[in-house]
This record gives C-alpha cells, structure tokens and sequence, in this order.
C-alpha cells in the first residue's frame, strides 16, 4: 500500500505544530486563504499558550520526484505528561514517528519517555534536529546527545526549521522510505482503534478511528468491545485538517466515524471497533477508561451563576472523557462542583476554558489527590476531599499515591535541585549523566508536587530542567487534615490533608494570611488551625477601639478601670451574637497563594 501512518512526538515547545504548519504548507494542504500559525490546534487557548491539547490528523498527498504518489496521515499528539495515555493511543494508529529535539535545548524529560513510547511500540523511530535557524543552535550536539541517551544513530538525524522550512523535504523523503506501510487485510473482520473523539451537536460523538483490518462503510452495524453498545455507521471520512467525507475506511487508513453515539464514554479513547455480524476475541491491547488523578472544587463568585457553571461543565464533559464533575455544597463558598482532572495542566485548562468561553468567574479550591484510607473496623475507602475525612481517633492508616519523577537538569543546578526533592519527601532512584546533562529520577509523594513544584523547579535551574512523571500505586504515609476555624467557626473550603511535618507551617502561612484580609470588627477575631482539637497556629484580627477614657481628665483609676470593663463586658456579648463575613478576596488570597 502506498500509504504512510506517522506522528510528530516531542518535549512541550520544541515546535511539533510549526513543523507540522512547513509540511502541510510544502504538500499544498493550506489554501493562502486558510494559512495562520499552528494549523492544527484548533483551540485559542492552544495558539496563545503555544501548546497542543486536542490532537488533530491530517491527511495528505506526498508525490515523490520520480511520480509515485503516497498518501501521508500525519496525526499530531499533545505534547504534556497529562495526556501521555492519549500520546500513547495516537502511536499506536501509527508505523512511525518523527522524534522532534530543540537544536538549542537537546533532549528533554519528555523526549525521552516519548521515544520510549514509540520503542516500545515498536514503531520506526525518524530523528529530527529542529529550530536550528536559532542563534543558540548546536545541532551536532543534539543529533550526538540523542544517540547517547536513546541510541539513535546521530548520522540519522534530519537537521530541519519549523520556521523556514528547511529540511521539510527530506524528511517526507525519510517517512516515505523508512516507514514501513500498514499491514492489515481489508477482507478480514472489522478491527478499529479509537485514538480520538470530539461531540458534534448534530452528529453525536465522532470516533477518529485507524483501521487495523476489514472494511468500514455508511450502513454497517458495529459494535464497541469494551462495553458491547450496537450502533449503525451514519458516515464515514477523512481528515484534510476537516472532516470530509468518503465511501470507505480500509485497512491501514485513519479516518472518522459518525454512528450516533451520544455519549463520550461509550467511546472511549484506546477502545477497538468490530462489526457486529462478525465479532473479534482479540481487541488492541492496552486499552484502559480515563481515570482522573487530581481533584479541585470549582464555585462561581456570584452563587446566581450556578447553573451557567453547570451547563459550561456539561459541555466541556462532552469534548472530554478524563473530566469528571459533581456537585458538592461549601458553607463558606455556596453551591459548586468537584471536579476530577488527569493533571495539573489539564486542571488549569479546563478552568481558563469555563472563564473565558462562558463567562465565569471562579474560585478553584486547592488542588488534592485520591487518598486511601483503611479503618480502625477493617473498612477501606478511598476520598479526595478533605470535607469527608475521618477524625485521627477512626483511623488506622492512610496511604497516599507516589510518582516516578524524572528530572533533566544541566549538572551545575543539580545541588539545588536534589535539595528541593528533599524538601518534598522524593527518595531517590537513580542517577544518570548522559553527556553535560544529568537525568534524576526520584519518587516522590503525587501531593508534593501539586502545588508550586514546577515553577520552583524552573527558577532554580533558570528554565533548564524539565520533568516528567508517572503514578506507581500507592504507601503509608504521616498525613493529618488541617482544620481553618475563624471566630470558632470551621470554615470548610479551606481545610487540607498534608504530611504532619508540614503541618505547622502551612496552617501558620493560612492563619497570618487570613488575618491580613478578613476586615475588622468590633470585638477580636480569632483565626487558628487546628488537627483534631489541637490549636497549632492561631492569629487575631485586632477589634475596633472606641475611646471611653476621653472624658475621663485625670482624677481616680478606679474610675477609668470601671469603664473599661464596662467595654470589655460589651465587647464580649456582641463577640457571642456576633458573625464574621469571610470575604470572597480572603479565599481567593489564601487559595492563589504558593500553596
């Protein structure tokens, strides 16, 4: 078959989509009329931020200089560790990839895991040496430093610019004559894997889908194998970024198919298609439902805006099968919703997404992760919000999940570096030097790094190091639920589950802050932090005074002693009937601080 299936993986920013913008341009793909940077990020949010969340393949027509033609689908990956299961089902539709590394930069946590991937499965692997138009460029050193650390021959590498477009022919050239064509037998009984899929209002879901055998066309009854749901294919078609449609899909091509599936979970990402009639015993391997691994809650600042905040995060759910919500009730912060993400990044998409698409504004709770939690009766459950944490007294131990951390830093930040894993509980694994680079892999606690891990991690090493990470199950660790009482009163939004030896310092940062903005009253408010009864932290927003003794010129003590109690006795009965507002600004100041 003359047709080519290959994807582009890299590190985040090392120019993925502007290649991809040089080949689409060099096969006449763009229309002048349709030209603009990264073609096919289709989100604002992906072309302000320079980063790819939803994949989109293309299909293309590559005609070699002796007169073959060979059909090219390119099928653009997200480039984040939070959608690495995604990057894995894209390479799984493919036979190559093209393995992009920064010619100023060299190789990244990223690259490496990626290329992993791709050898993993075992896919023909082409390296591309990239931005080498860039004053700082040291391609030879980035080609050397990928055969030293991946054992990619470096005479292999295509030194090539996204920008200028250099190079773009020799590695069409190179997807051509080193990517082998698909296997598969179009007579065979129906195989499809779903690498993909978004919500059309008028169609359902659309499942992008690479046929591994067999045939599929408009009228055939499929079925999905993971949960055995029927549906009747509607359309079919390919991709040119847009949706087209064709006749057929056989094997070894990447198209769509609209079959009237209405939900997003009845087609999930790395599932197998089969025909109904003739049903397979063996699905492509992998296969495993979206789980999300970090939780927030999400409020509206105005409590009118609750129900635009729900039908926002119905939509958004539509596009996106890792999203889960569900309602939850804060009695400092109202109605709202908690909601699951597959990452710090996903999290923080989905809430620039609800701000700027529909017009909300929001208070995100602080972020928290699954917490296993055994107790004194034997019963095990798993929470993530610290609302349904049991008291100390209940419990018998609590298990909190670990990531393998990897780490790619120059050696001269590694001190520092290693210093701030040791700050969050990382233990280490090993340690490699791979040329004037070291890579650190540590395990470290999921919780420690939720916060403002990244942004320490690059001001220390000057932008240099980047990191990746996977979860690896779960170990028992010290962990204590902090309480926030103001004026005596719990205030639940802000309670969090964190390792006892940090406990003290993040209730002392949350009560010093608190005081600074809750507005004064008439009588001292007391803020404390508590673990069970225990008070390990307390400030006091100072009362209002009203001077009593201005009257008093002199004369006996006795006098102005009286008036003072007078006061103090007042003071204390409006401190019993008395409530303290707490302000949206405070949560928003403890909630967007550096924990």
């Amino acid at each position: 078959m003359q047709v080519r299936n290959f994807s582009i993986i890299a590190h985040v920013d090392h120019g993925k989509s502007t290649l991809a913008d040089r080949i689409l341009e060099h096969l006449g793909a763009m229309s002048e009329r349709d030209k603009r940077d990264q073609t096919l990020d289709t989100l604002e949010l992906e072309r302000e931020r320079g980063i790819t969340i939803k994949s989109t393949p293309v299909r293309l027509t590559y005609t070699r200089p002796n007169g073959e033609v060979f059909t090219l689908n390119l099928i653009d990956t997200p480039g984040h560790v939070d959608f690495n299961y995604e990057v894995s089902r894209s390479l799984a539709a493919c036979e190559g990839v093209l393995l992009l590394v920064d010619a100023s930069q060299g190789v990244e946590a990223q690259t490496i895991v990626n290329a992993y991937l791709a050898i993993d499965s075992g896919l023909e692997i082409i390296p591309v040496v990239n931005k080498i138009d860039l004053p700082a460029a040291d391609p030879e050193g980035a080609a050397q430093e990928l055969e030293e650390v991946v054992g990619i021959p470096a005479e292999d590498a295509i030194f090539a610019s996204g920008k200028t477009g250099v190079g773009v022919p020799e590695i069409l050239e190179a997807i051509v004559e080193r990517i082998p064509s698909p296997p598969g037998t179009p007579e065979a009984p129906l195989k499809a894997l779903i690498f993909d899929s978004v919500f059309d209002a008028y169609q359902g879901v659309i499942v992008f889908v690479r046929v591994l055998d067999g045939t599929i066309r408009p009228k055939d009854k499929i079925t999905l194998f993971s949960t055995g749901k029927h549906f009747e294919v509607d359309k079919v078609g390919t991709f040119t970024p847009g949706l087209v449609v064709g006749d057929s899909l056989t094997a070894g091509d990447v198209g769509w198919v609209a079959a009237g599936v209405r939900d997003i979970h009845d087609a999930q990402v790395g599932d197998t298609l089969m025909e109904r009639e003739r049903p397979i015993t063996d699905p492509f391997p992998g296969f495993k439902p979206a789980q999300p691994v970090v939780f927030s809650g999400l409020y509206p600042t105005d409590t009118e805006m609750y129900r635009k905040l729900r039908e926002a995060l119905e939509k958004l759910k539509l596009n996106d099968a890792a999203f889960s919500f569900e309602p939850e009730t804060s009695e400092a912060l109202g109605f709202g919703f908690r909601c699951g993400f597959l990452g710090l990044l996903h999290a923080e998409i989905i809430q620039e997404r609800l701000e700027r698409e529909y017009d909300l504004d929001l208070i995100a709770t602080a972020p928290a992760v699954i917490y296993r939690i055994t107790l004194n009766n034997g019963d095990v459950f798993e929470t993530q919000n610290p609302a349904q944490f049991p008291t100390r007294d209940r419990v018998e131990l609590i298990e909190e999940p670990y990531i393998k951390l990897s780490v790619m830093l120059p050696e001269e930040h590694v001190g520092p570096v290693m210093q701030l894993l040791q700050e969050r509980r990382g233990s280490m694994v090993t340690m490699n030097y791979l040329g004037k680079r070291v890579e650190l892999i540590y395990e470290v606690p999921f919780a420690e790094i939720l916060y403002d891990f990244h942004d320490r991690l690059k001001s220390i090493s000057r932008g240099y190091a980047s990191m990746d990470y996977s979860i690896t199950g779960y170990r028992e660790g010290e962990l204590v639920k902090v309480d926030i009482y103001v004026n005596n009163e719990i205030v639940d939004a802000l309670a969090v589950i964190v390792h006892e030896d940090r406990a003290y310092p993040l209730g002392r940062k949350i009560v010093d802050k608190m005081a600074e903005v809750i507005p004064r009253q008439m009588w001292p408010v007391p803020i404390q932090a508590m673990i069970g009864g225990k008070i390990i932290a307390r400030a006091t927003v100072k009362a209002f005074r009203k001077d009593v003794l201005a009257k008093c010129y002199g004369g006996d003590i006795s006098r102005k002693k009286k008036l003072l109690n007078k006061q103090k006795k007042g003071k204390a009965r409006m401190k019993q009937i008395g409530t303290v507002e707490v302000p949206q600004e405070a949560f928003l100041a403890v909630l967007s601080s550096d924990e």
